[in-house]
């Protein structure tokens, strides 16, 4: 799949695939074959962050 990659959309996109979808960031990224490493680096630019008690980026 292709992912935004415009970070802003990239958070959109990512926050609402978590609320609807997966369980987990962890699940999500098997799911869409990305590497969390890459997505929580392309989000962390923006100075956004995964919280895991939450399942999104903030």
């Amino acid at each position: 799949m292709n992912m935004p990659k415009d970070p802003v959309i990239l958070l959109s996109f990512v926050n609402t695939r978590l609320r609807n979808q997966y369980p987990s960031l962890e699940e999500l990224c098997k799911s869409l074959d990305v590497s969390s490493e890459e997505l929580t680096a392309s989000l962390a630019a923006i100075d956004c962050y995964y919280q895991p008690e939450k399942n999104q980026f903030l």
